[in-house]
């Protein structure tokens, strides 16, 4: 079994969705079942962006899709109407589901989140464009970071003209 986590920045250009996809398809074509009785396992937050294209990306390469939920108002509280369709499918897919046991989606969450996935994780899948944190913690950057420390192996994906929104930064 190998399993990856993924972090990732939820904020990308609508144009650079197809080729982030197409970019985290080739990295898990690698990690694909090839009769050595090996398993991929995906974990992810399933946030939009970065996240929730990991986990299609997974379910796509045939392997088991975990899903941490942050806290138990995420869904809710946090994830917008228009992604809500693609959350639900996720956890639905997912062969297994880790709700967090905080009450509210917030800074404390989403690292106990980020340690849960290192934790379990062999590898992390980065879909960052690898400037430094921005001083918040929790970031995509602050993860890496704190893989590394920990000794885990990074996968970054960042492909030619991947782009994050300017508005959201």
């Amino acid at each position: 079994m190998t399993a990856l986590a993924v972090t990732g920045h939820m904020d990308l250009t609508d144009d650079s969705i197809p080729a982030v996809r197409a970019a985290l398809d080739e990295l898990l074509a690698g990690y694909r079942d090839v009769g050595r009785g090996e398993t991929l396992v995906g974990i992810s937050c399933i946030a939009k962006g970065a996240d929730s294209l990991f986990a299609e990306a997974v379910l796509a390469a045939g392997g088991r899709l975990v899903v941490v939920v942050p806290s138990r108002d995420y869904r809710r509280g946090t994830v917008e109407p228009d992604g809500a369709p693609l959350f639900d499918r996720l956890v639905e897919a997912a062969a297994e589901v880790v709700v967090l046991p905080y009450e509210r989606a917030g800074r404390q969450a989403y690292e106990a989140a980020n340690a849960l996935l290192l934790e379990r994780a062999d590898r992390l899948v980065a879909v960052w464009n690898g400037e430094p944190p921005g001083g918040r913690g929790g970031g995509t950057a602050d993860v890496v970071l704190a893989a590394r420390e920990a000794g885990i192996p990074v996968d970054v994906v960042w492909p030619a003209g991947a782009a994050r929104r300017a508005d959201s930064r």
